[in-house]
């Protein structure tokens, strides 16, 4: 399978690239994003085939009919990495909560968020392309929160890999912060920046853009990909768990065969998302896509009203920081194969100059036959957490309570619907714990220890050791100051 781009070709560029070459240089023509040239269609006939099958199994099969030039051995060992989550049987549970209602956990891999999902494996593709090469390259990735303690995790001590990863200082959990400036290894270097997760990837693209820092790159026998979901190679591995977790419903016999069900996605960056448009495509029973979002909530206008306006707008700290997004890159994926490349390039193009974009009437109207959506402010999160825990007995963090509200206000009676959980309750401690119990101190540790005795579980052992473990990562700077301390790290 070749993958094209999203705003057309311009005449420097080929007309279509294979997977590995998407995913080592992941912008393209005109500051687009690379998508498959076509999708498999899997249909019934798979899913029937995958009733019985292991997650890797249904990966490995999925990744097939992608048809992806990379290495099946290479591609066996990056599935492997799943037998390093807390059940290898069963690395993606999916949990009755309500009636109608089905929790997807993501979270169960080596740093507690549904990044471990798509990067684990995703490091070793990468690397492993890198050494067949023969190429050295540095990975920009730019966080939120999760995508950069999983991509630090799936890098460290790689081969022809090393690691720039930057992040808004003061806005991720503290769990979170530590898991990044804590680790030790050689190849990786985290940055904190004095501004928000827009700054951050706005940086991030620019630099995967800018030819002088190629050129500075070249000089160091350095080439420049990125871990953020620009990458297809992450969103290819986020189409699978959203057919598991449809066919974890039909093994549970809450479902038949066939019958349609909405996916519930709380969304930042949008390729949880993308990975659900993904699979219904390709043939998964899908009702609709429902988009949860926080306060910053320029997705539920996108698809309520047709408009992507940042005019006048700025990125507001929430319970769900990890969703404290404006610019939602995976939206433009959409908007192409929707609209076709002339369109999203003038889209793009009106919202990188204007802060600004309007679909058509008629768009709008073929966007709302996928999806729906709805935001919950921290408030309104806090009460889900503290109701579903209580009348439940099912503990969340505060990103999946996002989809609590929207799970009532967008979805009919008799459908059933698959929330995604992206994150463990370890990760935003102290906002559960003000939700269980009106403690307001904020500090991480003791919010731990206090939700671990309310709701009598256990805090993993590599969430308990981050406490204790040396910061050695301590670099923050100015947004301004990236580029000059990336190449000063190389």
């Amino acid at each position: 399978m070749n993958f094209i781009q999203t705003r057309g070709c311009d005449e420097n560029s080929p007309k279509s690239v294979t997977f590995s070459e998407a995913i080592l240089s992941p912008i393209a023509s005109f500051g687009g994003l690379y998508v498959p040239e076509e999708l498999p269609e899997l249909g019934e006939s798979f899913l029937t085939k995958h009733l019985s099958s292991s997650y890797k199994e249904l990966a490995f099969d999925m990744l097939e009919h992608f048809d992806i030039d990379i290495e099946r051995g290479v591609i066996k060992d990056a599935l492997d990495l799943y037998d390093k989550f807390d059940d290898p049987k069963n690395p993606v549970p999916v949990v009755k909560v309500k009636e109608n209602l089905y929790i997807s956990e993501l979270y169960h891999g080596p740093t507690r968020a549904f990044k471990d999902m798509a990067l684990q494996p995703f490091g070793i593709v990468l690397s492993s392309i890198a050494q067949k090469r023969g190429e050295n390259y540095l990975i920009l990735a730019a966080t939120s929160g999760d995508t950069g303690p999983a991509a630090l995790e799936t890098f460290k001590n790689r081969a022809n890999v090393q690691v720039a990863c930057l992040y808004p200082e003061g806005g991720t959990s503290d769990v979170q912060r530590l898991q990044m400036v804590t680790e030790d290894a050689k190849n990786l270097k985290v940055i904190g920046i004095n501004g928000v997760f827009d700054d951050a990837q706005n940086a991030l693209k620019r630099l995967l853009a800018s030819v002088e820092f190629k050129k500075a790159l070249k000089e160091k026998n350095i080439l420049l990909s990125a871990a953020n979901s620009v990458n297809f190679g992450r969103i290819i591995f986020q189409i699978i768990y959203h057919i598991h977790s449809y066919l974890e419903l039909v093994r549970q016999s809450a479902i038949t065969m066939g019958e349609k069900v909405y996916l519930n996605v709380p969304s930042g960056n949008f390729g949880n998302a993308l990975g659900a448009y993904y699979a219904w495509k390709m043939g998964l029973p899908v009702e609709k896509i429902i988009i949860s979002s926080n306060e910053n909530n320029v997705l539920t206008k996108l698809i309520k009203t047709g408009k992507y306006d940042l005019r006048d707008s700025h990125v507001v700290n929430t319970t769900s920081p990890a969703m404290d997004i404006l610019k939602s890159s995976n939206v433009e994926r959409i908007l192409y194969d929707m609209f076709g490349y002339k369109r999203t390039k003038e889209l793009m193009q009106s919202l990188e100059e204007s802060s600004f974009y309007e679909l058509t009437s008629e768009e709008l109207a073929y966007l709302q036959k996928s999806f729906d959506a709805d935001f919950c402010n921290g408030d309104e999160g806090k009460k889900y957490i503290k109701e579903t825990f209580y009348k439940n007995s099912y503990l969340m963090d505060p990103h999946t309570a996002t989809c609590m509200k929207s799970y009532e206000t967008c979805s009919r009676d008799g459908i059933k619907t698959i929330a995604y959980s992206t994150a463990e309750w370890t990760k935003f401690s102290p906002v559960i714990a003000n939700a269980l119990t009106g403690e307001i101190d904020g500090e991480d540790l003791k919010a731990l220890v206090s939700i671990s005795k309310e709701a009598n579980l256990k805090i993993p052992d590599m969430i308990k050791e981050l406490f204790t473990k040396e910061i050695v990562q301590n670099t923050v700077i100015e947004k301004e100051d990236i580029e000059k301390e990336i190449l000063k790290f190389l």
